[in-house]
């Protein structure tokens, strides 16, 4: 902190470059360091009057002394970054060492196999049959476990036996051989990976492994790891029955464990299991599962209404104290989830292993991951709430969700006669937990009397869908399926009194603005807050707030991302609402049932909504073609509603009528996805757009070389319309044109290409109630006032870089603009064309 002085003066100061500061010196640069890193010269010279000890210090050596702190501070922090790299590293080093070693012992193992059987078929040939001999390994799984195992019991000593084979069954599936392991598609084991994911090969159930390195003490995982409702979403409930002490400083927990059903046509699963923790030799930490069995002679669980018992082979988890701090974690989950009590159509859900990692074992890791990351970053974030208080919000609407989908009768669910179709199931909830927390008081006296919940849901199958694609137009075009009458109902029933009746017009919820929250690290789920703007139909109607909120939930957006469920879940907030607010989650849950990937482009949302108006070619580009494979997937959509009693008849015929509308939305949405407008060589049966939207891009490119003396496009204007149009629509720059509207001042969107409409996260259709006053900031908007006229009279304008928002209410950044007339072809001004150059979302 001090250089020296050429004079030796104790107060630091002469006329010389270096300076040495007395402590209290220091300790008030500290202070002012921490306030403000980065101070002014005002600031400065404000510090100097006030701290009477800097008055002999000149201000430029002040300013240096900032400069110098402020680098020691940012070479401290790279180098404590790259230290934890270098940890990181180097524990990655040692996973993938020990994974050789692993993939080493099973060749050997495969390569003894395989003499075995060469030298049995050998015998068999030749008639020499030993009756004797058993194989060693069925299906590429050891036989750990004999024929004819020795009795159990109930006794301490009986439960103990069953947990040390269960340990010794689990350390040979997270570090040995037993287990055939490979590759899960799409993982790639790195340091900024998730781990590193495997799943089985050829033995029985579904079974998936991961190994990799967080952040967090083994003791603090093993915590986490057990609280299984907090991370694996499916989980309803684990009940702790009994816990026995061994000798070894151990404890076996006999458990109940329940999971929701992820659809309406599947029974959800129970589990009853010997949980065994223990420490190993080496430090070690140990938590192993298994289902108990009639079989063992243990105790035993009687069946339970509703539940299919499913079966835990021994899994667990291996946790190990990592030098340098953090732990190195092993996770093996292996269940036989009884497909055969689920429809056909269904069973790749219980039969696939690349599920079971996605939703259990990979979950685990990412909770894992996520608490580390926070407690590292400790900081408030959206509506000024901390990450954890985000994190219990999004479980909490996605357990509120499985809890509407499954409808116990435990919890107060029952369910409604139809209508004489049973494609909509009505439930009705009238227990007073479920409605504790929703009768709010307001401001105005009055109270909420709701006294009931209703929940309409339903499934159905999609051909040929992507779930992301498909998820992602759900959230982004909400206009496209949603009701206004059901949203101004939902806003009424959060946020008014009793005036409010069920069905009546209240108002219209049109405009949409994503207000982000929270995401995961990974950015697999993502948190946000969406406010729904309106006005109000009748005169009565001004007391209905004209905005709405909706807290929501977004999973499964990554169309690489294998066996991955798409999740939509909302529910109606108040602005200021609390972490325990009363939620009442909707949505929907789309679910793959084939392991394959569609390559559709990721931007093809913003043009679904212009497919179902304009038509199923709509501004599709040539190469936005789908997998011609056939992909199938179940989409589960429930609808919560919370009213008076004497309304149930009214409530559940419209939330029948509302659900039946968003099925036929969506069928329409899959259609415009459906890969049945290509052609047999995998391209669209029609070229890209109109012959109008062709001459259009030929006068933007012919003008552009007109005024400004250069090609717009790399290729020139050679070809034919349809290759222009399809080089413009693939620029990477974004191009909109604009004309004028009669009786307005700013010209309105009438045309973008493919980066323009991603720039303004809207369609073509949409892009027409667009004006350059919405877009652009005051800045922006005082530049566009003065160059306009420039442009109608000179022809082109080129302004400077800056700062505008999407249609959803996103800053969006640009490098630079251009701005040029376009004239038709008897060269009158058809319209004004800008290019928007290196633009990114901020």
């Amino acid at each position: 902190m001090a250089m020296s002085c050429k004079d030796g003066n104790k107060h630091g100061i002469d006329n010389g470059k270096y300076v040495r500061y007395t402590p209290e010196q220091v300790e008030a640069l500290e202070r002012l360091y921490h306030e403000c890193p980065k101070p002014s010269s005002i600031r400065r010279q404000q510090l100097i009057r006030e701290c009477p000890i800097l008055s002999n210090i000149e201000p430029k050596q002040i300013k240096v002394w900032f400069q110098n702190r402020r680098c020691r501070e940012k070479q401290r922090k790279e180098s404590s970054r790259l230290q934890a790299v270098n940890r990181k590293l180097t524990a990655m080093n040692k996973l993938l060492m020990e994974e050789n070693d692993r993939l080493q012992k099973q060749v050997s193992q495969l390569v003894y196999e395989n003499g075995y059987f060469r030298q049995h078929t050998q015998s068999t040939t030749l008639g020499a049959k030993d009756t004797n001999c058993e194989p060693v390994v069925t299906s590429g799984q050891h036989n750990l476990t004999s024929q004819h195992p020795p009795p159990r019991d109930a006794s301490p000593a009986g439960l103990l036996s069953i947990a040390e084979e269960t340990l010794t069954e689990f350390l040979s599936k997270a570090t040995g051989t037993a287990v055939e392991w490979v590759q899960m598609p799409g993982m790639k084991p790195g340091p900024d990976s998730i781990g590193i994911v495997a799943i089985s090969h050829g033995c029985p159930g579904v079974a998936a492994r991961a190994c990799g390195l967080v952040g967090l003490e083994p003791t603090r995982v093993a915590e986490i790891l057990k609280d299984q409702p907090s991370w694996f979403r499916d989980c309803r409930a684990v009940d702790v029955l009994n816990v026995l002490p061994t000798a070894n400083g151990g404890t076996i927990e006999l458990l109940y464990m329940q999971l929701y059903a992820p659809t309406t046509l599947a029974p959800a699963r129970d589990f009853w299991l010997l949980r065994y923790t223990s420490v190993l030799e080496d430090g070690s930490l140990v938590i192993c599962e298994r289902s108990l069995k009639n079989t063992q002679n243990g105790p035993t669980m009687p069946p339970v209404q509703h539940f299919v018992r499913a079966e835990m082979l021994p899994s667990g988890y291996l946790i190990r104290p990592c030098e340098g701090g953090g732990s190195i974690i092993h996770i093996v989950d292996h269940m036989d989830l009884e497909p055969w009590s689920v429809p056909e159509v269904l069973r790749p859900l219980y039969e696939s292993s690349t599920v079971l990692a996605q939703k259990m074992t990979m979950a685990a890791l990412r909770q894992l991951r996520q608490i580390a990351h926070e407690v590292s970053q400790s900081n408030v974030t959206g509506w000024g709430r901390r990450p954890a208080a985000l994190r219990a919000l999004g479980q909490r609407l996605t357990r509120g969700f499985n809890e509407a989908l499954n409808g116990f009768n435990d919890e107060g669910w029952s369910v409604m006669g139809n209508d004489g179709m049973d494609d909509v199931t009505i439930l009705v909830n009238s227990s007073p937990d479920k409605l504790m927390g929703l009768n709010i008081s307001f401001a105005n006296g009055f109270s909420s009397i709701s006294n009931a919940v209703l929940c309409a849901r339903a499934s159905m199958l999609l051909q040929n869908v992507p779930p992301a694609i498909l998820l992602r137009f759900l959230r982004e075009h909400r206009s496209e399926w949603a009701d206004n009458n059901i949203d101004a109902f939902s806003a009424a029933a959060v946020k008014v009194g009793p005036w409010s009746l069920p069905g009546s017009r209240v108002g219209s919820f049109a405009n949409q603005v994503i207000l982000p929250l929270a995401h995961t690290i990974e950015h697999e789920e993502l948190l946000e807050v969406i406010k729904l703007e309106g006005v109000g139909h009748t005169p009565e109607d001004a007391m209905i707030p004209r905005e709405m909120f909706l807290l929501q939930l977004c999973s499964g957006m990554d169309e690489n991302a294998i066996g991955t469920c798409a999740e939509l879940i909302f529910a109606p907030i108040d602005a200021s609402f609390a972490d325990d607010a009363p939620l009442l989650p909707s949505g929907f849950r789309i679910i793959p049932l084939d392991s394959g990937k569609e390559t559709s482009s990721p931007n093809r949302t913003l043009d679904l909504a212009s497919a179902l108006e304009i038509g199923p070619t709509g501004n599709r580009a040539p190469n936005d073609t789908v997998n011609s494979g056939c992909t199938r997937s179940v989409m589960t959509i429930a609808f919560e509603f919370a009213f008076e009693s004497h309304m149930q008849e009214h409530v559940a015929s419209m939330a029948r009528q509302y659900v039946r509308s968003i099925i036929s939305s969506v069928q329409r949405v899959a259609l415009a996805l459906s890969p049945s407008h290509l052609s047999s060589h995998g391209g669209l049966r029609s070229p890209l757009g109109t012959p109008e939207a062709q001459t259009l891009a030929r006068w933007i490119c012919n003008s552009y070389r007109c005024y400004l003396g250069v090609e717009l496009l790399k290729s020139g204007n050679e070809g034919g319309g349809e290759l222009v149009l399809k080089t413009l629509w693939h620029h990477s720059d974004a191009i909109m044109c604009c004309s004028l509207k009669p009786m307005q001042a700013l010209p309105v969107f009438t045309f973008a290409n493919q980066a323009g409409l991603d720039m303004l996260e809207t369609t073509l259709v949409a892009l027409q109630d667009i004006t350059l006053e919405k877009i652009f900031d005051d800045h922006g908007k005082k530049t566009l006032c003065s160059e306009f006229p420039q442009i109608m009279q000179q022809g082109f304008s080129c302004l400077q870089g800056g700062i505008c928002l999407s249609s959803m209410g996103r800053p969006v950044s640009y490098e630079r603009a251009v701005a040029w007339k376009v004239l038709n072809e008897e060269e009158n001004a058809h319209c004004v064309c800008f290019m928007f150059v290196n633009w990114s979302f901020v």
